[in-house]
């Protein structure tokens, strides 16, 4: 390849790479504490997590839609809420974290019905990052990865996978970070 064709490919690579951080960067994320990495994954202890959530239908983009609707200001204070990351989905239903300062009683109230603001219970979970679109075979293909290193390790899961996503639909998919999470059972004494 030309030599000085290759210049601009750098610059244009690296360009894309820092814009991607720095678009996920700009987000609060969901808070968490690293108990441990350990065989290809990480325990993560959550606090609870304040979500609006809802059924995505049509589709993801139908839930986000409502989703991006409630925190644009379409509540009954007509308040805005910063968006933040990551997206969650599990079992048919989308959500958006809220901000780690919200409380469920100090949000606003949903306009759209379809919109319910939840609690997910704090804990810890099982956490296995994967990059790639958002596809139903990339879902499976991690969550199978996530369970092996759980068996391996000995551990339970306690609850069904929650796909967390981080990046804007324009983000190239090779560059995405998505995670995978599975609640982990207490031991038994």
């Amino acid at each position: 390849m030309n030599r000085l064709l290759m210049i601009p490919l750098t610059v244009l690579g690296l360009s894309v790479l820092a814009g991607c951080a720095a678009v996920r960067g700009g987000y609060e994320s969901a808070p968490y504490r690293l108990v441990r990495s350990m065989k290809g994954m990480e325990i993560r202890e959550y606090p609870r997590l304040e979500v609006a959530e809802t059924r995505m239908g049509n589709g993801a983009n139908g839930g986000f839609g409502r989703l991006f609707r409630y925190i644009s200001g379409d509540n009954a204070q007509e308040r805005r809420i910063p968006m933040t990351t990551p997206v969650l989905m599990q079992g048919g239903r989308m959500g958006f974290v809220m901000p780690a300062a919200s409380a469920v009683a100090s949000l606003p109230k949903p306009s759209d019905s379809l919109v319910a603001l939840v609690s997910i219970p704090g804990g810890e979970f099982a956490v296995l990052r994967f990059s790639g679109g958002r596809t139903r075979q990339n879902e499976i293909v991690a969550e199978r990865r996530l369970r092996e290193r759980m068996t391996a390790a000995g551990l339970q899961a306690d609850s069904e996978p929650i796909f967390a996503y981080f990046d804007p639909p324009w983000t190239p998919s090779f560059l995405r970070r998505n995670e995978v999470m599975i609640r982990i059972a207490a031991p038994r004494s």
